[in-house]
């Protein structure tokens, strides 16, 4: 094929063959070229041709080939044809099979092997060429260069800054930098913990300089990079390694950071309390570990020379061997790095320094050697997935500069061994049965090694192991767990995969056919859907930032007048997708602004889920308020410019409330960390405890801006409400309660945002009035923090049917507007990743059997939550990752029941469809009907009877009257003469065949 190259206006055409050991093949991916310099161009322009390097494409499972002085000449293609090697043979197989992966011995062989045999025919790999010291300017040059020069598979970035502000450095090298591969590991380095200690900080360098240089053409290299991700950080302590001097053999000066803390005795500890408050670079380190899946790492020391390996302490604090549950694959692992050192492996390190110490092979217990209680590898072994070893890697701690190509010719050789060792052990996925997909966090537990791993995003897993046979489950929350046996050989991993089964996957009794669980068939598009995954994934919100546009410098607070004027501004420049109202007023008559950033911001969208964020409801802590005028302007500047956020603020309705009590904020003072002052509303109420359920009481006016025209509208599907006076999320509730409904989700939500923090997640918040306090997580339930009643979360949860955490953005209430850059990059990626998980849990549509819509239906959540569904029957409600109960219940229609899954990474669709009622007080409609028409049958009959007795006495009445009025005349002079006695004898002899009494009588002759 032919790949033109365009120079000054012309174009200079190659036409290039691929040939492979099985014969041609098509290229997919475009030719590289060097970049062509001066003198070359003048050789253009002079002579009609140019010549230079031509790279063949990056081709899976192939090694790249260099063809050197190309000449290329006006007029017909040039022809150049590459033959390419085979570097891996894998043969392409099912992921969900249980197969051993085949590497090339480069990759697992471990010993003994010369560095002429390590190269093909076609290169010798490329050595370092410059050994210096560096210091931090000529560092940071240095990585900026070889990320810029190989952005192929070179990414910079910063997990943090030190306590002189100077950034902790990571190179990234893979085949497809800043990107997760599913199955690939993780690696990483780390060197200069100890400021003192440079010799790990140049070998680092060099090692990044040599992946680069050597990828494509040296075959050991390229099987590293293209199935490896490995992660480089050279210096953990730049401050210490600037108050260092070179010729250090056994000194302190800079081994500490800034604040003069050891930082390897910095970390939690299983032992014992770390009393030391935790160092920026500390929760930098531990924050990035937590980011990334790492699978194996070395921390790189000096001071001896010795791979030491975990546990680094024991209970009782002396030197003693202290064994982890995986003390075998610790010495294996340890074993292929001093292996390949010739010294280190000889035991006797430091002869002259340390006559009497002796390391059988080179490797040691680390506690076996010294206590090191607060250390960071035996913390990254127990709380994460990650197994680290600590390699000495001299006796001198900072030798001379042309002393430092000995320690990378020591050491080059171990550097790489050990990087192969991540691919020893099983590794896999955990599949859901039901669909196919990755389980997110499942146990992979090997049965007598008691130390589980959890799964990665896309249900991937690594378990280092040594050889051998083993018993290996696989479970996660709401399924059966299965277990293999596994047989671990010594060359490259085995993988083996689960498929698990669901837990009472079957819809629960009373569910009909009804009620479906759709993927593809809601609102959502397919396109939006797919969005919120790769937000969702990892470093999908860094993508996101990094692709942004535009960005805000938030640079100093602003007082009521200038955030109106801002409001008003953002509405003015943006109208077709902002709306700036005002939901009341507070008592000294400020508005209470409310600002929504929607594509259709005057317009009714049930459809689409809304989040509200509110700040400043103490007014002594502004950080919120200026947070959230910083998230409004970035939304605004990025619309139609940013294809995510364009995609968010289409499908999201946002309010922003960034000031609720705007009087408490004028009266509180910059840099005031602790006062309260301004913290209440000018009636002096915290407007925290006034969101009580008493209707009949005063509130006051803030209050009732926020309850009438916000929360009480329930048409909200997640609240973030921001605060200040210390760094941690909480969520309901602020009262003190037994239980806690749906507390699961309520936790998730808060987890979600302390996980995209720095530091937050970490739980250290390191105030100054409580320096030793621990939040697991960074999140904890109001009522553990600060019980009160009345809290505006409780109140939203309660009767606005609408999740409300609260976050506290920092120790100090109002710090100076110096650290307002600061913050707004700590929280940034939190604050979007809330615009991302509203748009989970579960939604959809209630609808009649004839598709007329069903709204103010209750959606019962786990028996407890309820929401009601809004005009045109939507609904949506927030859940954490999991199983849940739904109940679907409206007045007149039968209740509907179902069990759905809530995925991590989107939402689930429900379309529930009610039929009428079938049931009248709780029993069957049939039964109900029959017994009412047997019911009134009865009545019916007996009413009947009772009529003809009452019509046949009525009639006997009648013939007795007629016969006493037809013989009345006759008798009456008769009558008349007769006493009283006669009369009545008379009378009695007439009728003395009737049966009525006197009393009868009389009553009918009444009548």
């Amino acid at each position: 094929m032919a790949s033109p190259m365009v120079l000054s206006g012309t174009t200079w055409k190659v036409a290039c063959r691929i040939i492979t050991t099985c014969g041609p093949i098509a290229l997919k991916s475009p030719l590289s070229f060097p970049a062509v310099n001066t003198h070359q161009l003048r050789s253009l322009r002079r002579n009609g041709r140019i010549t230079g390097n031509l790279f063949s494409p990056s081709l899976k499972n192939y090694l790249p080939v260099t063809k050197v002085n190309v000449e290329v000449k006006e007029g017909n293609a040039t022809v150049v044809d590459f033959s390419l090697q085979p570097s891996i043979a894998v043969p392409a197989s099912d992921p969900t099979q249980d197969v051993p992966l085949a590497t090339t011995e480069s990759v697992t062989n471990t010993t003994n092997t010369t560095d002429a045999n390590r190269t093909t025919s076609f290169h010798q790999a490329i050595q370092p060429e410059e050994f210096r010291h560096h210091h931090f300017p000529d560092m940071e040059i240095f990585l900026r260069k070889y990320a810029t020069e190989y952005p192929n598979i070179a990414r910079l970035y910063s997990v943090g800054k030190s306590v002189k502000q100077l950034e902790l450095y990571v190179m990234e090298i893979s085949d497809n930098p800043g990107i997760h591969e599913a199955a690939e590991p993780e690696f990483k380095y780390i060197a200069n913990m100890h400021g003192n200690e440079v010799v790990g900080r140049e070998l680092l360098l060099n090692l990044i300089e040599y992946l680069c240089k050597n990828y494509g053409t040296d075959p050991e290299v390229t099987d590293l990079v293209q199935n490896t991700r490995i992660h480089i950080m050279p210096s953990m302590n730049p401050d210490g390694y600037e108050k260092a001097h070179e010729g250090d053999r056994l000194g302190i000066v800079g081994r500490n950071n800034s604040n003069n803390y050891d930082l390897n005795r910095n970390f939690p500890d299983q032992f014992f309390q770390i009393t030391d408050p935790p160092q920026p670079e500390t929760l930098a380190v531990m924050s990035w570990l937590k980011t990334y899946p790492f699978v194996l790492s070395a921390n790189l020391h000096g001071g001896s020379l010795v791979v030491n390996y975990p546990y680094d302490d024991d209970q009782q604090g002396v030197a003693t061997y202290s064994r982890s549950p995986d003390d075998a694959v610790f010495q294996q692992i340890a074993l292929s790095y001093a292996k390949e050192n010739a010294r280190m492996f000889e035991g006797h390190p430091c002869a002259d320094m340390y006559p009497g110490e002796y390391f059988p092979h080179g490797i040691t217990n680390g506690a076996q050697w010294y206590n090191v209680p607060g250390g960071m590898q035996d913390w990254n072994y127990l709380n994460t997935n990650c197994f680290e070893v600590t390699i000495e890697l001299g006796c001198i701690k900072y030798p001379q500069a042309e002393e430092l190509p000995k320690y990378w010719k020591q050491n080059h050789r171990s550097l790489l061994q050990f990087i192969k060792q991540v691919h020893q052990g099983v590794k896999g996925f955990v599949l859901d049965a039901t669909d196919g997909r990755g389980i997110l966090n499942a146990t992979i537990s090997v049965a007598d090694i008691d130390h589980p791993v959890s799964t990665y995003k896309s249900g991937d897993y690594w378990r280092l192991l040594t050889q051998g046979t083993y018993k290996i489950t696989a479970s996660a929350r709401g399924y059966n767990s299965e277990t293999k046996t596994v047989k671990v050989g010594g060359k490259g991993a085995v993988q083996v995969n689960f498929t698990l089964t669901r837990k009472d996957s079957k819809v629960e009794e009373g569910t009909v056919p009804d009620i479906n669980m759709v993927g593809l068939n809601g609102t959502v598009t397919k396109e939006f859907e797919t969005l919120i995954k790769d937000l969702s994934a990892e470093n999908g919100l860094e993508r996101l930032l990094l692709s942004s546009s535009a960005d805000v410098q938030p640079h100093r607070y602003r007082s009521y007048n200038e955030l109106s004027e801002s409001l008003r501004g953002l509405n003015l420049n943006y109208r077709k997708i902002t709306n700036l109202s005002s939901l009341g007023q507070s008592v000294e008559f400020r508005h209470i602004w409310s600002l929504e950033i929607s594509n259709k911001p005057k317009e009714s969208e049930p459809e689409e889920p809304k989040i509200r964020f509110v700040a400043g409801i103490h007014g002594n802590a502004p950080v919120g308020t200026e947070l959230l005028l910083a998230l409004a302007e970035f939304l605004c500047m990025n619309y139609k410019k940013n294809l995510a956020i364009t995609k968010l603020i289409d499908n999201t309705r946002i309010v922003i409330v960034p000031s609720l009590n705007p009087d408490g904020r004028e009266i509180a003072q910059e840099r005031d960390c602790t006062s309260k002052t301004g913290l209440t509303n000018i009636h002096g109420k915290d407007l925290d405890t006034d969101f009580t359920s008493n209707s009949s009481g005063a509130r006051e006016p803030e209050t009732k801006a926020i309850m009438d025209n916000l929360i009480l509208k329930q048409d909200f599907s997640l609240s973030v409400a921001l605060d200040g006076g210390s760094l941690l999320v909480t969520y309901p509730y602020d009262k003190p309660v037994q239980t806690v409904e749906n507390k699961e989700t309520l936790r998730y939500l808060a987890s979600v945002y302390a996980n995209n923090h720095p530091t937050m997640h970490l739980g250290q918040p390191s105030c100054p009035n409580k320096s030793d306090e621990n939040i697991p997580g960074g999140v904890l339930l109001g009522a553990e923090w600060n019980s009160h009643l009345g809290s505006m979360k409780d109140f939203s949860l309660s009767y606005g049917h609408c999740p409300e955490i609260t976050v506290y953005t920092g120790c100090c209430y109002f710090p100076s507007a110096g650290q307002l850059p600061t913050l707004w990059a700590e929280n940034k990626k939190s604050l979007l990743s809330m615009l991302v998980e509203v748009h989970k849990g579960v939604y959809g549509f209630v609808r009649d059997r004839h598709g007329q819509p069903v709204s103010k239906a209750q959606i019962v959540l786990n028996e407890g939550v309820k929401v009601y569904t809004k005009e045109g029957g939507y609904f949506h409600v927030l859940l954490a990752p999991g199983y849940h109960k739904i109940h679907a219940i409206a007045e007149g229609y039968q209740q509907q029941h179902v069990k759905v899954l809530v995925r991590h990474d989107m939402a689930s669709f429900l379309h529930v469809q009610f039929d009428t009622d079938n049931k009248i007080f709780g029993l069957p409609r049939e039964l109900v009907v029959t017994v009412a028409g047997a019911t009134m049958t009865a009545v019916i009959l007996t009413a009947c009877i009772i009529w003809c007795v009452c019509s046949i006495k009525s009639n006997r009445h009648k013939d007795g009257f007629h016969r006493l009025r037809q013989h009345h005349d006759d008798y009456e002079d008769e009558i008349r003469m007769m006493s009283t006695g006669s009369k009545k004898s008379l009378l009695s002899h007439e009728f003395q065949d009737e049966t009525d009494t006197e009393e009868e009588t009389l009553y009918s002759s009444k009548h």
